[in-house]
């Protein structure tokens, strides 16, 4: 015996010691090229001999923390994708998903060996290990990022990341304690679930399954046992179910198969927390699958199982009729068998069966001309190809990493919630989602515009939460944006980007208009001409600031991010300025219309007539204080960040300003209270009410023009009998 030949021995061996668990996937690689001649032709087979080898070169004296040569790993993965019959480029990448992260292999390289495909399917699967990042939590948000992104143009990504998943998760044991739980809590988080969402049941169980083993290894011991114990007990009553199941279908004239299958202890110990159930009071952790040969025959077994079992209401769901969005297709309903004992039913055809199974690798796994399976396929590849566009949606109206992922496990978390348009179509949509979410999911133009909706038939308020079966209909206004106020109420993914990214573009453009303000502010005190200012030194000071442009530059003063003093400053000749010293004369002008740059600060509330300052805040903007806010004394030392700003003579708005009220405990005070400022002109924003018996004080946000108005309300309120104090709140 050669010793190559035996070192593959010797790996074989180890494999099947390490991976028990693992013998459907993984017998060596001997075992998975013989798996691979049966659907693969052989110069494909031939180049993966290539880039297994290429791999093991490149892994050469590497080993996992389990001891095991490195080689297994990619080898495992491999092996797991075999299984989906995926293409020889996908496997071939497979071999080599982590020598660009783990060796010295670059892109050109694999690109040069094995092809531009190989070599973009490699770099779009590798981490970002080469970046600084602050936390490991930005890092693995841009991972995810990067990943989805590449995902995006070719699902075939993310099939080999889950099969590497997999993998880790079926060898965790060998991690140190804490690396196994956020490894755990990272799969239930968001690989289990893009399992689920791509269709991938079997993979989307199994990593549910280790997960939770991770996460709670006591808990899943305990319901191990549980179960083990209770399988015994109930095995003559299971029995006796399946065999009226067979023989109800047939006598119902069905060619059918039925299989029992117990539940997965994840699935029973969701339910018990979701419920507050003891294991004892779960019964239906069994389950049995019927696979009929097409749809007619899915609702003829339906109605002859109601006639064997009487269902229980509301545990009745058709996907048939109306798919999951990962395009699972089954019925599902729940049963009282003997002994009271809930039975739940899935029927399905065999062509649903199998995409239900495989999900979007059914492309791969089932080459079949059969047109309702092919229908199957393009429906829900369609609607995967429908979910990744708006993920790339999302990704490029997100700059912020972190904020993508939690659009992205906002939509991976979906409920069963189906609502219908005015024309019929059905749209899936998840749990709590309000009209604004349902406005974005018809179409991004009707999201940004929409003002009101019907619900069905009746007016109701855009933060309405809709429910299964609502019929929704938006209206829109050509000159309606979109309010900031709504990302306090969206649950969608889409309909949040969307949201953020108008707010962001609406936000820069106002941004540049001040901070081309604040500088010609700035100019003037250093006695610059800001007309004289040619484009080049724009440019350079553009450059030497990290901006892309002038536009940008200013953009970002508006924003507080560079301080108009400083900017100005670069343009002043030497000795002219020491320091930025304004005057009353050239003070900001605030109208109080400025958008989104220039914020009235929530502490002091000031409102027209009192004096202010403004204090540059880093990405806020200008925030306007009264001159004495006890809250700002602290960042007094800081000359820079403050303005001298003035309120304009044109201001037609209102303004918010608090007061606090003490009055007398008696019949009818709070109506001649809001009676009293109603007359005043005024609106209540916000009131609330804290009583100690004889008294109460009461807190209100009021709107109003100016001080003399406000001072005008006040003077009516003190007018009231039982009105014993009032004053306004400035800090």
């Amino acid at each position: 015996m050669s010793q190559l030949e035996r070192q593959k021995n010797k790996e074989s061996t180890l494999l099947a010691e390490v991976l028990p668990n693992a013998s459907s996937y993984i017998s060596g690689e001997d075992v998975l090229f013989h798996e691979l001649a049966g659907y693969l032709k052989p110069k494909d087979v031939s180049q993966l001999r290539s880039a297994y080898l290429f791999s093991q070169n490149a892994h050469s004296g590497q080993y996992r923390e389990s001891g095991e040569p490195y080689i297994s790993h990619p080898l495992a993965v491999a092996s797991i994708l075999s299984k989906m019959h995926l293409d020889t480029q996908t496997l071939t990448a497979a071999f080599l998903h982590d020598v660009m992260e783990d060796t010295h292999v670059s892109k050109p390289e694999i690109r040069k060996q094995f092809g531009k495909e190989v070599a973009e399917l490699v770099d779009g699967v590798s981490k970002l290990d080469k970046i600084e990042f602050q936390t490991h939590a930005d890092a693995q948000a841009e991972n995810f990022r990067k990943m989805l992104l590449a995902m995006a143009r070719d699902v075939r990504i993310i099939l080999i990341k889950l099969a590497d998943r997999l993998h880790n998760m079926r060898t965790l044991e060998a991690r140190r304690p804490e690396k196994r739980r956020r490894t755990a809590r990272e799969t239930m988080e968001i690989y289990a679930p893009i399992a689920n969402r791509l269709g991938l049941n079997n993979i989307y169980q199994e990593l549910q399954e280790l997960s939770f083993r991770y996460l709670f290894p006591t808990r899943y011991k305990v319901l191990t046992k549980a179960t083990k114990a209770i399988r015994g007990n109930r095995r003559e009553v299971l029995k006796k179910i399946l065999d009226a199941i067979r023989k109800c279908l047939q006598d119902a004239g069905l060619n059918t198969k039925v299989n029992g299958r117990e539940k997965q202890l994840y699935s029973i110990y969701k339910k018990m927390v979701e419920k507050h159930l003891t294991f004892s009071e779960i019964f239906d952790i069994y389950g049995f699958r019927i696979v009929v040969k097409d749809i007619p025959s899915c609702y003829v077994a339906l109605g002859a199982l109601h006639g064997l079992y009487n269902p229980v209401p509301g545990k009745f769901k058709d996907y048939i009729a109306i798919p999951k969005e990962n395009g699972y297709q089954s019925l599902h309903s729940t049963l009282l068998g003997p002994y009271g004992t809930p039975i739940e039913m899935q029927i399905r055809t065999d062509e649903m069966h199998k995409i239900a199974e495989s999900g979007v690798a059914s492309h791969w796994l089932y080459k079949s001309s059969d047109s309702d399976l092919n229908s199957g396929l393009n429906d829900m590849h369609l609607r995967t190809h429908q979910w990744l566009q708006s993920l790339l949606e999302t990704l490029s109206d997100s700059d912020d990493s972190l904020e993508f992922l939690e659009h992205l496990r906002v939509d991976l978390f979906p409920g069963e919630i189906y609502v219908c348009t005015p024309q019929g179509k059905v749209l899936a949509l998840p749990k709590d989602s309000t009209a604004v979410d349902f406005a974005y999911a018809v179409h991004t133009d009707i999201g940004n515009s929409c003002v009101a909706v019907k619900i069905n038939g009746e007016n109701a308020s855009l933060r309405t939460k809709l429910r299964s079966g609502d019929r929704v209909e938006i209206m829109t206004s050509v000159h309606a944006e979109p309010n900031p106020a709504w990302l306090t109420y969206v649950s969608t993914g889409k309909a949040r980007s969307h949201i953020r990214h108008f707010l962001k573009a609406m936000q820069a453009e106002e941004s540049a208009e001040f901070g081309k303000r604040l500088l010609n502010q700035a100019l003037l005190s250093f006695n610059v001409n800001p007309k004289k200012i040619n484009a080049a030194q724009w440019q350079k000071l553009a450059r030497e600031s990290g901006a892309k442009s002038k536009k940008e530059l200013l953009t970002d003063m508006g924003l507080g991010k560079h301080l108009p003093a400083v900017v100005a400053k670069r343009f002043a000749k030497p000795g002219e300025a020491a320091v930025w010293q304004s005057t009353k004369n050239d003070a900001i002008a605030i109208l109080g219309t400025e958008g989104m740059v220039v914020q009235f600060a929530k502490c002091c509330r000031p409102i027209p007539g009192d004096h202010i300052v403004g204090f540059i805040k880093k990405n806020q903007g200008l925030v306007i204080h009264i001159h004495d806010c006890p809250l700002i004394a602290k960042n007094r030392n800081n000359k820079n960040s403050w303005l001298d700003v003035t309120w304009s003579q044109d201001i037609a708005r209102l303004f918010e300003a608090n007061i606090n009220m003490v009055v007398a405990n008696q019949r009818g005070v709070l109506a001649r209270v809001a009676e009293s400022i109603a007359e005043a002109d005024s609106n209540i924003d916000n009131i609330s009410m804290e009583g100690d018996g004889a008294h109460s004080n009461i807190k209100f946000t009021l709107q109003v023009s100016n001080r003399k108005h406000l001072a005008q309300l006040m003077r009516g309120l003190r007018h009231i009998r039982e009105v014993t104090r009032i004053y306004r709140v400035k800090g």
